[in-house]
């Protein structure tokens, strides 16, 4: 396997964790394309559980909260699902942990109007 060292003064690509109701699903799917080609390492949700309407999610949801907020720490920022302002209560702690760890936050309802 080659792997590729990087030197120290290169530039590292932003991490940007995406956060939102899992009813967004069109909305990350959309938003993590978008940033994936600015260049971004995006993560993301592992399950839509309303969208797919997944019971496991609803099973581990516990399990599922943990990791997110592991997942918020790996990244430089945040960027929240918001469609038409929406912001539901797992949503608004996640927004909160951010604040609380002084990630950069961005919203989807104040970006430019969409197509």
């Amino acid at each position: 396997m080659i792997r590729r060292q990087i030197s120290l003064d290169e530039k590292f690509p932003e991490i940007v964790t995406l956060c939102g109701s899992t009813k967004f699903k069109e909305q990350f799917l959309e938003i993590q394309k978008k940033l994936s080609l600015e260049g971004k390492i995006v993560i993301s949700v592992g399950l839509f559980g309303h969208a797919d309407n997944e019971s496991e999610a609803w099973k581990n949801k516990e399990t599922l909260d943990r990791v997110y907020l592991k997942k918020m720490d790996l990244a430089d920022s945040i960027y929240v699902i918001d469609v038409g302002g929406y912001v539901g209560e797992s949503t608004r702690r996640e927004i909160e942990y951010a604040q609380s760890h002084n990630k950069k936050i961005k919203f989807y309802s104040q970006e430019k109007i969409r197509k």
